[in-house]
């Protein structure tokens, strides 16, 4: 407080500093999308190197006759096709093309790799479309990852920005309700104005350092709303009850802190081990997403800590300035008395085991439908159709399938130049291409080999080894070769997922490809090696979160149960979150409201959710049992506590929560299934978390618990260097009814 000034002199000038390098962030984020030590990764490292190709920055041509199929297998037609083709490659350095594919009822397409990312190579997007110009009798559609990359960019950022929008109404609706004053409701404003800004400055210098994705900026900012949000209102409701109470400010202020504002450091610190899960993921993009989300909990802890007291310290009294809720309302609310959630606490008070048993068993349940979730490494469904590059993904649907676009790439280094053209290689890749044309996944018409080019055994001649390298099946000292092969089936589906096993499993090895080194690469094979990276890893970073969690609220709660009770029932709410995914996008509950339905989850979704979940609705469990500890502390009469921490706690949980579900819940009018689930996800587990368990299954448990809620052995007592004073466990245990009173 002496250093008020300081303080707030010291966080403008991070705001400042953390704002320019917000502002050259964006330059620095990408999509890049790898899977360190996978055998997908390995083959387009070898792409990469040998042929300069990257894989997720090549483009798709496609063009459709207007004269139908016959006109479609014309000369002059697919003379015309293949210059457009080059056009478009010569627009990228290093762009090649490969031939041209039938697809079927008038449609051709052709492959054109680049030696781009495909963030990089999205933005080429747009000369290469001028460069293709028009081809006679037909219509022109330049698609593939990277187009489909900048074109939905434009719907992403305004799904977000309608999200963004939503959430800042339905924020300052709620806090001028809630807060009732001009004065408060500055407090988070200012909270979120520092941290956020404060945070990215962070990520911009990691970004120097590793891959950044692009939607870190839209995570912070969304956590940190959040977070600004739940602090604020906690602190400034607990200074608004202590200036009630007294007449120095300077008392009320450290009341507060010791109180509110100690809540806030355990709930920050629940939150940043959540978030650190996605930190030890093995993956790259999901590790940056998770660095990014970890910096909002940590500079808010400081802020916390910090900006908060010199805030309120310089208001003062005047936080209840300029008042616009009338102030028999605003002292109702400072008591905690009286009104619904006294009521409520009072029924669940007098039948703790229907509320306990009834809700529990709703949870399960949901629970159990999870158990039917099925996890896919990603695909195009679910893109909205209304650009030109899903124009093209969608006619190349109807035709040869949506497996056209990500066609799977079995690469073969003979580890010696000119190993490609050996007799033993030529006849080992013949067993592949036989293998695959006999497999129902594979349309013949998709396979591109070496041999399928040219078929005579012996080296080619020169003009076709260029025409090799042209295509990228071959690169130039013959070291390297290719096979590529697309399923009828999109990337994430069971069945292209079941391709990729076969290939590794069967046709490669009977292929018999000898001292070559064979990798399956390709965006099928992506999706298999990511979603087995990421969920061989996630159940045992859960229970480093989980155990760690424990041990950080054991020392909150000063209690042995109540840290258990509260990751069980988390996990319970996460749990009954995946079930309410599955019903509602897997089993197309959400038709109903415009949702659109898949037969399976993106493999993040879960994962960041229990990731965000986890640390968001710990929040609302250190403050309902801060409280409640609080209140224990002074009395000692269980049931008086934990009726005292749901009233004096009740709105500013559900009030956080609402301004919390109106943010996720703009993820809903998002064009893609993806987004919608993450927004579907995380509204419902907040939803879930503040009014179902915090609500109603956190008092009716401790109410059946009684004293024995806060017993903490007087060895851990000292282990943890707490003073003394935590409850020793009564003589004799409560039962339900008794509340320990």
């Amino acid at each position: 407080m002496r250093h008020r000034r300081k303080v707030l002199i010291a966080w403008i000038v991070l705001l400042i500093v953390g704002g320019m390098g917000a502002g050259d962030l964006s330059h620095l984020l990408s999509n890049r999308f790898s899977v360190p030590g996978s055998e997908a990764e390995h083959g387009r490292q070898i792409l990469s190197k040998y042929m300069g190709e990257k894989g997720d920055g090549d483009f798709t041509l496609v063009v459709q006759a207007r004269g139908g199929a016959a006109a479609a297998r014309s000369p002059g037609f697919l003379a015309s096709a293949a210059a457009a083709g080059r056009r478009a490659a010569a627009n990228v350095k290093g762009g090649r093309t490969g031939p041209i594919q039938q697809a079927g009822r008038g449609v051709v397409f052709l492959q054109i790799p680049t030696p781009l990312e495909a963030t990089d190579a999205s933005n080429r997007t747009a000369a290469m479309r001028r460069a293709i110009g028009t081809v006679p009798g037909a219509r022109t559609y330049l698609t593939g990852f990277p187009a489909l990359l900048d074109d939905t960019r434009s719907i992403n950022n305004q799904d977000l920005a309608r999200g963004e929008s939503i959430a800042i109404f339905v924020a300052l609706a709620v806090m001028g309700f809630m807060f009732g004053t001009v004065g408060s409701m500055a407090v988070p404003i200012a909270f979120a104005l520092a941290t956020i800004p404060t945070s990215l400055g962070i990520v911009w210098i990691f970004a120097h350092t590793m891959t950044m994705a692009t939607y870190v900026t839209q995570i912070v900012a969304l956590i940190g709303l959040a977070i600004a949000i739940d602090y604020s209102m906690l602190v400034v409701f607990r200074f608004r009850e202590e200036l009630a109470r007294q007449e120095d400010t300077d008392d009320a202020l450290v009341r507060t802190m010791a109180t509110a504002g100690r809540a806030t450091l355990f709930s920050g610190m629940t939150v940043a081990l959540g978030l650190a899960l996605l930190v030890l993921m093995p993956l790259p993009f999901m590790r940056s997403m998770g660095m990014g989300g970890l910096m909002i909990p940590l500079v808010s802890i400081a802020a916390s800590a910090t900006l908060l007291p010199a805030l309120l310290a310089t208001m003062g009294r005047r936080v209840n300035r300029l008042r616009f809720i009338p102030r028999s309302v605003m002292d109702r609310r400072a008591r905690g008395t009286g009104g619904f959630w006294h009521r409520l606490a009072n029924a669940i008070m007098r039948r703790p085991v229907p509320f306990l048993v009834g809700i529990t068993a709703a949870l399960v349940a949901l629970a159990l439908i999870a158990t039917g979730m099925h996890v896919t490494g990603g695909d195009n469904r679910g893109v909205p159709k209304t650009k030109e590059s899903t124009k093209g993904l969608a006619l190349l649907e109807k035709t040869i399938g949506p497996g056209a676009l990500a066609p799977n790439q079995i690469v073969i280094d003979t580890r010696r130049a000119g190993g490609a053209y050996a007799p033993a290689t030529r006849a080992a890749e013949r067993r592949l291409v036989g293998s695959l044309r006999t497999d129902r996944e594979v349309k013949p018409g998709t396979i591109l080999a070496p041999s399928v080019i040219y078929p005579a055994l012996g080296e080619p001649p020169a003009p076709v080894r260029q025409r090799l390298t042209q295509a990228a099946l071959v690169d130039r000292s013959g070291r390297v070769l290719q096979v590529r092969a697309a399923a009828f089936h999109d990337s994430g589906t069971n069945q292209a997922i079941d391709l990729v096993k076969r290939i590794r499993n069967d046709y490669v090895p009977s292929a018999g490809f000898r001292s070559a080194a064979v990798y399956v690469s390709g965006a099928p094979a992506f999706g298999v090696d990511v979603t087995s990276k990421a969920w061989s890893s996630f159940p045992w970073l859960v229970l480093g979160v989980l155990v760690l969690s424990y041990l950080l609220l054991l020392r909150a709660f000063r209690s042995v149960f109540l840290p258990l009770k509260a990751v069980v029932m988390n996990l319970l709410s996460v749990g009954a979150t995946y079930g309410i995914l599955v019903l509602v996008f897997q089993h197309g509950a959400g038709k109903a409201i415009g949702l659109q339905s898949t037969s399976q989850i993106d493999f993040w979704i879960p994962i960041f959710l229990f990731a965000m979940v986890f640390g968001l609705s710990m929040d609302y469990e250190v403050f309902l049992l801060s409280r409640m500890r609080e209140e224990w502390d002074n009395r000692h009469r269980n049931e008086e506590a934990v009726a005292f921490g749901l009233e004096h706690t009740g709105p500013i949980i559900t009030a956080c929560a609402i301004i919390m579900v109106a943010a996720f819940a703009g993820f809903l009018a998002s064009s893609f299934v993806g987004l919608q689930e993450f927004g579907v996800g995380l509204a419902v587990a907040i939803l879930i978390d503040a009014t179902i368990v915090r609500a109603l299954l956190v008092p009716a448990f401790m109410k059946i618990m009684g004293d024995w809620n806060w017993y903490l052995p007087e060895r851990v007592r000292r282990a943890l260097r707490l003073r003394p004073g935590a409850a020793a466990a009564p003589v004799v245990s409560p039962a339900p009814g008794d509340g320990g009173s």
